[in-house]
């Protein structure tokens, strides 16, 4: 099992929450957060200066079984990606275990 977290644009989540429908991944939590990005210099639009230091996004956490990792890394890259500076970040790590509460069943038949 591995854990996928991604970290996208606001803007990009209906498309990315479809495109993982898309592939079968029905069960991810998510949460809007905060954070500093690595261009230094704000944005003008209409003549109005925008600081771009802190930057609204929204954080998507999945586990799927490894079987599922490559499409729903495809998934998440095709359907945030605008290929503008602040598109977001995935991240993948190892899950050694999975404990569905409710039954005390272990494994990845928890993630069905």
């Amino acid at each position: 099992m591995k854990k996928i977290e991604a970290i996208i644009r606001k803007s990009k989540f209906s498309e990315v929450r479809d495109a993982l429908h898309a592939v079968e991944v029905n069960f991810f939590s998510y949460w809007d957060v905060t954070g500093i990005g690595n261009e230094k210099e704000g944005h003008v639009y209409r003549g109005i200066s925008y600081s771009t230091s802190d930057i609204q996004r929204r954080h998507i956490s999945i586990v799927v079984n490894d079987d599922f990792v490559e499409r729903t890394i495809k998934a998440i890259v095709d359907s945030a990606a605008t290929d503008k500076v602040g598109d977001g970040k995935i991240f993948v790590s190892s899950i050694e275990e999975a404990i569905r509460v409710r039954t005390g069943e272990r494994g990845d038949s928890t993630l069905n």
